[in-house]
């Protein structure tokens, strides 16, 4: 499901993990070869309903994702007391070649990507949220399957 369906979907955990992803590096789990879990800092990019990671295109990453393209997401956390909360999101990532599309991620990205550079598209299977309060944590929880 894409980013944008998501969002209408659940729009209150939506606006809180774009703006908990967006506000610096995330941190992108993808599976080795053997199985085994590889997690890379990523600069997410949400645009036009959609999530996208650009990347090198020698990066182990996206190796990973091209041949397993299942993938965790999670926003970086400010300190040790879980600053403005955690926001993860869990999917499948798709390639992207065609120049429309890396037009639209392009624009949306707030660093310039190299031409070298390839694209993912991030498929939202599900996401949740955990927010720190004096009171306890609160958590939101959503799974594709609520949206149908």
């Amino acid at each position: 499901m894409s980013w944008g369906k998501f969002a209408a979907s659940n729009p209150e955990l939506a606006a809180y993990g774009e703006t908990r992803l967006l506000a610096g590096v995330a941190y992108l789990a993808t599976v080795r070869r053997d199985g085994a879990p590889r997690v890379h800092p990523v600069t997410p990019i949400i645009g036009a309903g959609r999530l996208f990671i650009f990347m090198e295109p020698t990066s182990r990453k996206g190796d990973d994702l091209r041949r397993d393209g299942r993938y965790a997401l999670h926003c970086a956390v400010e300190d040790n007391h879980g600053g403005d909360g955690e926001f993860y999101v869990y999917g499948t990532a798709l390639p992207i070649t065609d120049a429309q599309t890396r037009a639209i991620a392009a624009e949306a990205s707030n660093h310039p990507p190299k031409e070298r550079y390839v694209l993912f598209e991030l498929g939202v299977d599900s996401a949740f949220s955990n927010l720190y309060t004096e009171d306890g944590n609160t958590f939101t929880m959503w799974k594709a399957e609520d949206a149908r």
